[in-house]
């Protein structure tokens, strides 16, 4: 079949690759469309766990072509979105609870190959068969819903809060998406990039703004989001949390990554502090509210490119062009 591949550092190549073999708990997927990422630029760099050369491609959907000796809960015909995460389920971290902080944390298309490809493995168990109205190729959307759904759990946000989000890229857009469902009474976000905030505008945010120092908010933000792992923005996102607020790490950030924090501060004014890791017992409830037409497809999908042409998309993406790029293998 063919399938992108991360060669090594910095090396990309479509190229023709094995065809996956189905085990006995596992399907085949005949991938419709697939989503690029920033952990795919990581992985690109040789970080975020990959041992290279691997498929990337950690966010997809398509129709089941083959099925496990013992499958019975899907059939050959069904078309799913496949949550990518792998867990050890023996590890303390998983023994509470805590999958997405596994010991042994794997995923497909991070660590093993995945939906950059025609077809695709996945355990059955990650496989969320789709409802008749949802068109399989937007279904790709449904994995970085679900660690935007994650992120909220972890912020456990109150009702009328006041929202400040970095980043109007795919994630960005998405967690502002979910924060006018929790009930904030506002909701900002900073970006450089103009044409991008201009979608955040068009998806009814409060205001947009190329800095925070525009936006008229001398007492902070209840909750403050950075959605883009640039270690600027993090350093000015953490001098924006109100008394009493969260700022929460959303972004991959590259390892070399720092920012400097005041821990007075921190603890006169019980600022919270965290970071939320990838999907956890997320990705069926990120299904149902994409069933329900949360995301609009044709305002966060900007590309369909074919799978030819994945070494261009990921530097369009690099470039911070267009909004949710997806490759389509045929």
């Amino acid at each position: 079949m063919k399938a992108a591949v991360i060669t090594g550092v910095g090396s990309v190549e479509v190229t023709t690759v094995d065809d996956p073999v189905c085990g006995p708990r596992e399907v085949i997927v005949d991938v419709a469309a697939c989503g690029l990422c920033g952990t795919d630029l990581h992985i690109l760099q040789g970080e975020f766990a990959p041992t290279l050369p691997v498929v990337p491609g950690h966010e997809f959907a398509g129709t089941i072509v083959e099925i496990g000796s013992a499958v019975n809960e899907l059939k050959v015909g069904d078309r799913v979105a496949v949550d990518p995460s792998l867990y050890c389920y023996e590890c303390r971290m998983c023994r509470a609870g805590k999958n997405n902080l596994c010991e042994r944390w794997a995923a497909i298309g991070v660590t093993t190959s995945g939906g950059a490809a025609e077809f695709a493995k996945a355990p059955v168990a990650n496989c969320v068969k789709l409802p008749d109205h949802v068109r399989t190729e937007d279904a790709a959307l449904i994995e970085p819903l679900s660690c935007a759904v994650r992120g909220y759990d972890v912020l456990r946000s109150q009702m009328a809060s006041r929202v400040l989000i970095y980043g109007s890229g795919t994630m960005g857009l998405m967690m502002l998406q979910l924060g006018k469902l929790t009930g904030a009474s506002s909701i900002e976000v900073v970006d450089l990039n103009a044409e991008r905030l201009q979608t955040a505008v068009q998806l009814g945010v409060t205001a947009v703004a190329s800095s925070a120092d525009e936006l008229d908010r001398p007492s902070g933000w209840d909750v403050v989001i950075d959605a883009t792992g640039n270690e600027k923005a993090i350093q000015d996102g953490l001098g924006r949390v109100a008394k009493g607020g969260t700022f929460l790490q959303f972004g991959v950030s590259d390892y070399s990554a720092r920012v400097t924090i005041e821990p007075y501060k921190i603890y006169n004014q019980e600022i919270t502090i965290t970071g939320s890791m990838a999907v956890l017992h997320s990705f069926e409830r990120a299904a149902d509210l994409f069933a329900t037409g949360v995301l609009d497809p044709e305002i966060f999908i900007s590309d369909r490119v074919p799978l030819d042409d994945y070494a261009g998309a990921l530097d369009q993406f690099k470039a911070g062009k267009g909004r949710k790029i997806q490759v389509l293998p045929h």
